[in-house]
């Protein structure tokens, strides 16, 4: 019983390693996505893919300007850079 308990905790736990960050901005001062995907792209970005993640930031997956593979996280507000992956 013990086992099952502390297999289940840890597989919990690690679900929770891959989470990305909490962005708590009102929605109402998120930057348009247009707007936020432009300025990524004037960047140098290649967004393949955008979405709001689970704790309400800007995610992109795409490419950097050297090519290389990128998961971003953004504040939706400000579009600060938050954590890469």
């Amino acid at each position: 019983m013990k086992l099952h308990l502390a297999a289940l905790v840890l597989a919990l736990g690690s679900g929770a390693a891959f989470a990305g960050p909490t962005c708590n901005v009102p929605e109402e001062k998120w930057m348009k996505e247009a707007d936020f995907k432009a300025s990524m792209e004037k960047q140098g970005y290649q967004i393949r893919t955008f979405k709001v993640s689970k704790g309400k930031c800007y995610e992109i997956y795409g490419l950097d300007k050297a090519g290389k593979k990128v998961e971003i996280y953004f504040d939706p507000a400000t579009g600060a850079e938050l954590e890469r992956k």
